[in-house]
């Protein structure tokens, strides 16, 4: 253990500014890092406090005893798809099902400068209901609804709590920073029947929020099988720069995940279509941002860039690939 932090007082602090400037400065990081450590460790008591968070031994005595887990969790989409590696790691530990409730209707608390399809809402009752066939069809998952007041065994996102930079890092570890369980990422964690007539389409999929300002489409003209995925007016706005870009509306996700499979690859930024795309581990080009890095490719075919050149010269090798 280090010597513990001592806090000057006033007087002792001007004085130590006064006579050693290079000491007083050292002394002003070491405060600031102590003032930052112990508002963490504030906010970290407080949630082991308040907060019913489990380790794996006792995810395991909760399931036998109840026999089943019943999983809540309330978005948003791409959130919930990438918990899914966690809720697949859990299902390896236990023997009994697992059933996941979508808590809709929750706060978002979104930056006034940002913009989402949903408001100010994480999840609303039409998106859960587009998720709910995709997330069915995975064989590790016994049932999926929105929530009815059901009992609950596990929380997944009390992440949400806990001091982490959300904006930075890997999306897919905030559940095992409050559950122990260590998902697999490197392998698809979602299996659909892939939509062939999409074989020789690159999917795309760009949102207004996540972008990388400093990156131009306007050279995949060059390609003429391109489809979009994504809200009409994402679609419109994508024209302007590739005219000949079709669209393909979805019914559920279900339908948008078998698209993407079926595609010959997909590109995107850090919205939800990509984390379905990264979810089935299929060739795929992310659009990283630079203000919240937080999403990465993991595992074979994952392709991510800041750059303009290195996207043009992976959609080339993608291409060329094809032939």
């Amino acid at each position: 253990m280090g010597k513990e932090f001592k806090k000057l007082n006033k007087i002792a602090g001007l004085y130590l500014k006064l006579t050693d400037k290079p000491k007083y400065i050292v002394y002003k990081h070491k405060l600031k890092e102590y003032k930052t450590n112990k508002k963490r460790q504030d906010k970290i008591n407080l949630f082991t406090a308040e907060n019913n968070f489990l380790n794996p031994d006792q995810i395991i005595a909760l399931a036998k005893q109840n026999g089943e887990l019943n999983i809540v969790h309330s978005g948003n989409a791409g959130d919930i798809i990438y918990a899914l590696p966690t809720i697949k790691a859990i299902t390896k530990l236990i023997s009994e099902p697992v059933n996941l409730y979508l808590l809709i209707d929750q706060p978002h608390n979104l930056h006034p400068l940002y913009t989402h399809p949903l408001g100010n809402v994480t999840l609303n009752k039409k998106m859960a209901e587009m998720l709910i066939p995709l997330i069915l069809e995975q064989d590790y998952i016994n049932g999926c609804s929105i929530y009815q007041n059901e009992e609950i065994h596990l929380k997944l996102d009390l992440f949400r709590k806990l001091p982490i930079w959300l904006d930075k890092g890997n999306i897919i570890k905030w559940y095992a920073y409050t559950t122990g369980v260590v998902p697999t990422v490197n392998e698809p964690w979602i299996r659909v029947i892939a939509n062939q007539k999409f074989s020789k389409e690159i999917v795309l999929a760009r949102s207004t929020r996540y972008r990388n300002p400093h990156i131009s489409y306007d050279f995949l003209k060059q390609y003429p099988n391109i489809t979009f995925l994504g809200v009409e007016s994402e679609f419109q706005d994508m024209q302007k720069e590739l005219p000949h870009i079709k669209f393909q509306p979805v019914n559920d996700f279900k339908q948008m995940a078998q698209v993407i499979a079926g595609s010959a690859f997909f590109i995107g930024n850090q919205s939800f279509p990509y984390s379905i795309a990264e979810a089935l581990k299929i060739p795929r080009i992310l659009e990283t941002s630079f203000e919240t890095p937080n999403v990465i490719p993991d595992g074979e075919n994952g392709h991510d860039f800041y750059l303009q050149a290195h996207f043009e010269w992976t959609v080339k090798k993608l291409v060329e690939n094809l032939v």
